[in-house]
């Protein structure tokens, strides 16, 4: 299992690469094949299809030229999805049987990390491992690893999850052998494996006449011991399970016939104990759904729908929270992400509008010194000028003062020759 301490000395982080193979995918050498799972007509069928497409892929993509034409996506990926128990695990290594090859059945336990990254490198490692080795991958309970990814990310898990995804789905287009995914909710998948994989094949329940081979495939033709009233018939019309509740009825009902007392050699497995058997495990279905809730299980409590309907209300309206919650958490990092960046740029706002301050004022300096050389240059020629001004006024009296006296003059010597030329 994959331990932080571990990989922190021994592992990645000191240098040593991805975790060994052994311990990323278990590798089986397969042994059962189609013969040994009795399916629905239409599931056998589009499961032979797949067969047809690995068999004739080099025909597809060699002789024909595709692969020429399409240099990714030449590998075949199957999705078997289906109730637990019709035959997905079986059929992946019936295919493997059926081409000759390993199967690689990946170790969901191995592969994730608590390191960031780590789990995105052992997906390419595994694929890298089956690549290598000429292997069938198979990824059991593969919703798991290729779930949805994230539309809003807050969280690192969220981050990782996502990156695993993306990593999935480039290694699959890259990948040119046969993968097989099998899981028992394929709604849970990330909507971008619908066109990844090539071939979707649902496993239905099988039916009454479906059922009974499968209760007979079960036992072997001529060692287990039957009794006279056993009738698979009305087994597999009574009792609607899948092909793995069938498996362990059976097992139960061998259990039980062999602990009866008596010799060995005298015991048979009877139609009571194959009763016995489906009934404990339709009663272990049973003790699964026990919850706190239920009491001791034995019976499912009957809710009131009104009560269930506002549950389930409840329960989406907290999910429409949580996801509101998210958008707006969403929406705080970008606004935090641009209040930084304006913050980051306020020092270089400031010093650009300081040096602008700077330069305005040191230009206003210089226009009120121009503005003041200028005027004093001004008052000084008003200066020069009133005084010349000054000057001329003062010249100007002068004269008026010398004309005035002259006149003067001029008429005493007229009054003096006037009267002068009375006396005579």
């Amino acid at each position: 299992m994959a331990n932080p301490l571990r990989d922190f000395f021994f592992g990645t982080l000191s240098g040593a690469g991805v975790a060994p193979k052994k311990e990323l995918t278990d590798a089986l050498i397969p042994r059962r094949s189609f013969a040994d799972v009795i399916l629905p007509a239409s599931t056998h069928q589009q499961l032979e299809f797949a067969l047809v497409q690995i068999k004739k892929s080099d025909l597809i993509f060699g002789d024909w030229g595709l692969g020429e034409r399409h240099a990714s996506g030449m590998g075949l990926a199957f999705n078997f999805a289906g109730p637990p128990g019709t035959g997905k695990t079986i059929c992946a290594e019936a295919i493997a049987h059926e081409i000759g090859k390993r199967l690689l059945i990946v170790r969901y336990a191995e592969m994730e990390s608590l390191w960031a990254g780590e789990t995105s490198k052992n997906v390419s490692a595994v694929f890298r491992m089956a690549s290598e080795t000429d292997a069938v991958l198979f990824f059991d309970e593969a919703d798991a690893i290729a779930t949805r990814r994230f539309g809003s990310v807050t969280q690192g898990y969220q981050r990782e999850s996502n990156a695993v995804v993306n990593v999935l789905l480039k290694e699959l287009e890259d990948f040119d052998g046969v993968v097989i995914f099998a899981t028992n909710i394929a709604s849970n998948f990330d909507p971008a494996f619908e066109r990844r994989i090539r071939t979707h094949i649902l496993f239905e329940m099988p039916d009454a006449p479906a059922r009974e081979k499968i209760w007979k495939v079960q036992l072997h033709a001529k060692k287990t011991p039957l009794a006279d009233d056993v009738d698979f018939e009305f087994l597999a019309k009574n009792y609607s399970v899948a092909g793995g509740d069938i498996k362990n009825a059976v097992l139960k009902a061998a259990q039980m016939a062999s602990a009866e007392a008596g010799p060995d050699s005298e015991k048979k497995i009877a139609q009571r104990h194959f009763v016995a058997g489906i009934e404990d495990v339709l009663k272990s279905k049973t003790v699964m759904n026990q919850s706190i809730m239920d009491g001791d299980g034995s019976s499912r409590s009957t809710f009131d729908q009104s009560a269930m309907a506002s549950m389930g209300a409840a329960f989406e309206q907290l999910a429409q929270n949580d996801r509101l919650m998210g958008d707006d958490l969403q929406s705080v990092v970008e606004k935090q992400g641009m209040v930084e960046a304006q913050l980051l740029a306020l020092p270089e706002y400031l010093n650009t509008a300081f040096g602008a301050q700077t330069t305005a004022r040191e230009e206003l300096e210089k226009k009120l010194t121009t503005s003041n050389s200028t005027l004093e240059k001004s008052l000084a020629e008003l200066q020069i000028a009133l005084a010349r001004q000054e000057e001329r006024q003062i010249a100007l009296a002068s004269k008026i003062q010398i004309a005035f006296f002259v006149g003067g003059v001029g008429v005493i010597a007229g009054i003096g020759a006037l009267m002068a030329a009375l006396l005579t």
